[in-house]
C-alpha cells in the first residue's frame, strides 16, 4: 500500500470544506482508483465518505474497495445504512462478499434486505461457499453465449454483457440448463466468420473447477494452463462463477505472507501488519515463542548433564548445531515449498527421503572436512579431532531428514506443512544434535 501523499492531502481537505464537489470528481475520475484510495487514505471516515459520495456510484465502488479490508469495515460502521445498499450493488461480487465476511453477522442481516434480490441471492450463495475453496475466490460476473448464436450475434450480445462482467477474454457457452460446455476466447469470437456458430468455433470440454475444490488446486490449474480465468461449476456441471487471475494473485501473495511467518514461527496475523493489535501479535508470537523456548530449554538441561571432560568440545558446540539446524532448515523450506507449489505429492515420500538421505551424507562430508581441519588446531590429537567431523557428519543426515520428514507428517494428517517451521526444526535437531555429540565424544574419547 502507497502511503497517503501529504501534499494532497491538504489541497483534497480544502476541496472537502469548500464543497467543491466537481473539483473532487475531476480529480477522483482522472487517476486509477487505487492511486485515489492512496492519498485520501489519511482522511478520516466523515471526510472519506464526503468525497466517496462526490463520485459516479461505480467509481465510488472501485475506489472503496481499493482500500484495506479493516478500512472498509471501519467505513461501513460509520455510516448510515442506507449508503451501502447502492454501494454494495455496484461493488464485484468477490470483493463485495469478502467485506461481508468482516461483519458481524447482525449487521450484515441489516444490510443484506437493501440490496436488489438478485444480488442478494449471489451473495447468500457465495458467503455459503468454504473458506479457501473456489467458492470463496469466484466472482459471478461472468460473460455466457448459447451454442445456437452465429459468431456476429454472438459479438452484439457481448455488448450488451460487457459492463457487468468481470472479464471477457472467455466466454463459456451454456447449455438451456446452465450445465457448462464449452467455451471460446474473444480473440476466436472476433476473428471467426460472422455466420459461423458458436457451438462449431467452440471449445469442448473445457477445464473448470468445482465449487469446493480448495483453493492451492485452483491457483495450480489456473497457472499449469495459463488461464486469464477459469470456470467453477456445481456438482450438475452448471456454471456458478470463474475465478480470475487478479484473484488468484491477491489468494498467493497472501499464501506467501501466511508462509514466511509461519516460516518464522509465527501464526499467521491474517491482516496488516499495521492493522494487528498488540494482544493478538503478542499471542501469535508468544504461542511458538515459548514452544522454541521449551526445546531450547531441553538443549540447556542435556548440555547440563553432559559429561564434558575435555574443555576444547564445548568450542565446537555452536558449530555442531548449527550445521544439523542449517541443513534441516534447508530440506524442510524445500519440501514444504515443493509440496505447496505443486511440484512433489505426498506419495513421493520414497523418492523424497532417498534424496535427502544423500544430499545429507553429501553435505556431510563437504562439511565435515574442513570440521576436522579446524579441530586439529585445538584437540590434542587427531584421533580425538575426529569426534568433530563424524558428528557433524551424524548431525547433518539427522537434520537433512528431520527436515524433509516433519513436513510429510504434518501434510499426512491433514495440517499445513508450513506449521513445522524453520525455528521448530532447528530446535528438535539442536536436542537431537547434542545428544549425538555427546555419544560421539564418549564413544571415542573413552
Amino acid at each position: 500500500m502507497v502511503t497517503a501523499n501529504p501534499l494532497l492531502l491538504p489541497e483534497l481537505r480544502g476541496m472537502l470544506a469548500e464543497g467543491d464537489l466537481e473539483g473532487l470528481r475531476a480529480l477522483a475520475t482522472e487517476i486509477h482508483p487505487a492511486s485515489v484510495a492512496d492519498f485520501s487514505e489519511g482522511l478520516d471516515d466523515a471526510e472519506l465518505w464526503q468525497l466517496l459520495d462526490a463520485l459516479p456510484l461505480e467509481r465510488r465502488a472501485d475506489v472503496f474497495t481499493y482500500y484495506p479490508i479493516a478500512r472498509q469495515v471501519e467505513l461501513v460502521k460509520a455510516t448510515d445504512r442506507q449508503h451501502l445498499g447502492p454501494l454494495l450493488e455496484a461493488m464485484a461480487p468477490d470483493n463485495r462478499v469478502d467485506l461481508l465476511k468482516e461483519l458481524d453477522p447482525d449487521l450484515v442481516e441489516q444490510i443484506l434486505p437493501l440490496v436488489a434480490k438478485a444480488e442478494r441471492h449471489d451473495i447468500r450463495m457465495l458467503l455459503s461457499c468454504p473458506e479457501n475453496s473456489a467458492g470463496a475466490l469466484m466472482t459471478t460476473e461472468y460473460a455466457s453465449l448459447p451454442a445456437d448464436v452465429t459468431a456476429g450475434e454472438a459479438v452484439a450480445r457481448l455488448r450488451s454483457q460487457a459492463p457487468d462482467s468481470e472479464s471477457i477474454y472467455y466466454i463459456y457457452v451454456l447449455a438451456p440448463d446452465r450445465r457448462l460446455v464449452g467455451s471460446i476466447s474473444l480473440r476466436d469470437l472476433i476473428l471467426a466468420r460472422p455466420g459461423a456458430l458458436v457451438g462449431d468455433l467452440m471449445q469442448r470440454d473445457p477445464i473448470a473447477v468445482r465449487i469446493e475444490e480448495p483453493r492451492d488446486e485452483v491457483v495450480q490449474k489456473l497457472a499449469r494452463y495459463d488461464f486469464l480465468a477459469i470456470p467453477v461449476i456445481d456438482d450438475g456441471g452448471r456454471l456458478v462463477g470463474i475465478v480470475t487471475h487478479d484473484d488468484v494473485l491477491d489468494a498467493v501473495r497472501q499464501d506467501a505472507t501466511d508462509e514466511a511467518q509461519r516460516a518464522a514461527a509465527i501464526t499467521p496475523l491474517g491482516e496488516r501488519y499495521l492493522d494487528a493489535g498488540i494482544v493478538t501479535m503478542t499471542w501469535k508470537r508468544g504461542v511458538w515463542l515459548t514452544v522454541l523456548f521449551g526445546t531450547a530449554a531441553v538443549t540447556a538441561m542435556v548440555l547440563a548433564r553432559a559429561p564434558i571432560t575435555r574443555p576444547w568440545l564445548v568450542a565446537f558446540i555452536p558449530l555442531v548445531i548449527a550445521s544439523g539446524g542449517n541443513s534441516g532448515n534447508q530440506s524442510a523450506t524445500l519440501v514444504i515449498t515443493a509440496l505447496s507449489s505443486g511440484d512433489c505429492r505426498l506419495s513421493d515420500w520414497p523418492r523424497i527421503l532417498r534424496r535427502e538421505f544423500a544430499l545429507g551424507l553429501l553435505l556431510g562430508v563437504l562439511l565435515a572436512l574442513p570440521g576436522f581441519l579446524l579441530a586439529l588446531v585445538y584437540a590434542p590429537s587427531p584421533f580425538e579431532a575426529a569426534v568433530i567431523p563424524v558428528t557433524i557428519m551424524g548431525v547433518v543426515m539427522l537434520g537433512t531428514l528431520v527436515g524433509s520428514t516433519l513436513p510429510l507428517l504434518f501434510r499426512s494428517v491433514g495440517l499445513d506443512p508450513a506449521l513445522m517451521s524453520n525455528p521448530f526444526v532447528s530446535a528438535i535437531v539442536d536436542v537431537v544434535g547434542i545428544v549425538i555429540y555427546m555419544l560421539v565424544a564418549i564413544l571415542v574419547l573413552d
